[in-house]
């Protein structure tokens, strides 16, 4: 099945929005072909702001209405303590949440956008998305990442190159409880990088310290910067490692 037939089958939806690529592109399709979209985003903490900002823009940019759902993650006592499974209850949380709200907006159908190329073996929110019937039209139609991509770009979607982003909790280790204090010291490190000209890195908060991962062709321009890097985080963390492995996937 094409994203063209999936769409002339199913010509109204509710589509789950992150304001990333793959969502992007999903809305782009679902429009292109016809279908009666709405986007929906569920703006939580474990969310960093510029997210949504994306979603607001990208939704503009398409004409699709956007509705902005507010959750209190910390609500969900699974996914705050952060397991193994963390990501399953989170997922299951907001998309009830979401489901609830699609209902009452009078949709059947939910989308999400999981690609082809998404590992189910290795993603415990996609046990959640099947449990709560949300389809996945790029991943039904062998849709992959590199796919996305190629025709994000070709469709002029400014997300077409953006870097795949985990949400804030997956800096915080497993196991460790999660809090709001921990994740607004990582997002405010983050924006300082990427702020600084870096980009698709992760810190790994280690305590009250933290470890910087860079991609292998961003490595070359840390040095050269330590001492600034060095101040502009001290009031996020005590002390902050370098990784030398380059950073790779989530």
């Amino acid at each position: 099945m094409t994203l063209k037939e999936f769409f002339a089958q199913h010509p109204k939806a509710a589509a789950a929005f992150s304001g990333g690529t793959d969502s992007a592109f999903l809305l782009w399709a679902a429009r292109e072909y016809g279908c009666q979209v709405q986007a929906y985003y569920v703006k939580t903490a474990f969310q960093p702001a510029f997210e949504l900002e994306d979603a607001q823009a990208l939704a503009q940019a398409l004409s699709i209405p956007l509705t902005v759902l507010e959750l209190d993650i910390f609500s969900c006592p699974e996914a705050v303590a952060n397991g193994p499974d963390r990501c399953y209850f989170c997922k299951r949380t907001l998309f009830t949440q979401l489901w609830s709200r699609a209902r009452r907006d009078g949709h059947t159908l939910l989308l999400d956008g999981t690609n082809a190329s998404d590992d189910a073996g290795d993603r415990p929110g996609m046990r959640a998305l099947r449990e709560l019937e949300v389809r996945s039209p790029l991943r039904e139609c062998g849709v992959t990442k590199d796919q996305v991509r190629r025709l994000s770009r070709e469709a002029g979607l400014f997300t077409w190159d953006k870097p795949a982003y985990a949400c804030l909790a997956t800096r915080v280790p497993t196991g460790t409880a999660v809090t709001p204090e921990a994740l607004q010291r990582v997002e405010n490190a983050e924006n300082i990088l990427f702020k600084m000209g870096f980009s698709d890195f992760r810190i790994r908060l280690l305590g009250k310290n933290a470890l910087l991962q860079l991609p292998e062709s961003q490595m070359d321009r840390l040095l050269p910067r330590r001492a600034e890097i060095l101040e502009m985080l001290k009031p996020c963390f005590s002390k902050l490692y370098l990784d030398l492995e380059a950073r790779h996937g989530q």
